[in-house]
């Protein structure tokens, strides 16, 4: 038994457009930029279900892309449960997993990371 959640909405702008988009995004949201201590990110104000809402600069000339993150207190276990669904596996990193859903969209599997009271209130069991 596992448990995950869809946490992290995140918006990603190669170097050369991160500035204006994140202009943009945090004016969209009526929010204020706000540094992460992780230099290629930024955060923005939470969405409903204390869903985080970041900004991610990626490498010179990639394309913008919106993607998700799922975390999980199982990350085998939950990238198997995608897998049978559909997603495919396309970079394993330290700890976390980059996938793609069956119709090419890229995402995000991650440990727990957002605060363990939120985690708790808002995952989804799988057996």
């Amino acid at each position: 038994m596992h448990r995950s959640r869809i946490a992290v909405v995140m918006i990603d702008h190669p170097q050369e457009s991160f500035d204006a988009a994140a202009d943009f995004w945090a004016g969209a949201q009526g929010a204020v930029r706000s540094a992460n201590p992780d230099p290629p990110y930024e955060s923005l104000d939470r969405l409903p279900g204390n869903v985080a809402f970041e900004l991610q600069r990626t490498g010179s000339g990639t394309p913008p892309r919106v993607h998700l993150d799922l975390e999980t207190d199982d990350v085998p276990a939950e990238v198997a449960r995608l897998e049978a669904l559909g997603a495919t596996v396309t970079e394993r990193a330290d700890g976390w997993v980059v996938m793609d859903d069956p119709g090419g969209m890229v995402f995000c599997v991650v440990p727990v990371w957002t605060d363990q009271e939120d985690f708790d209130r808002h995952a989804i069991t799988w057996d």
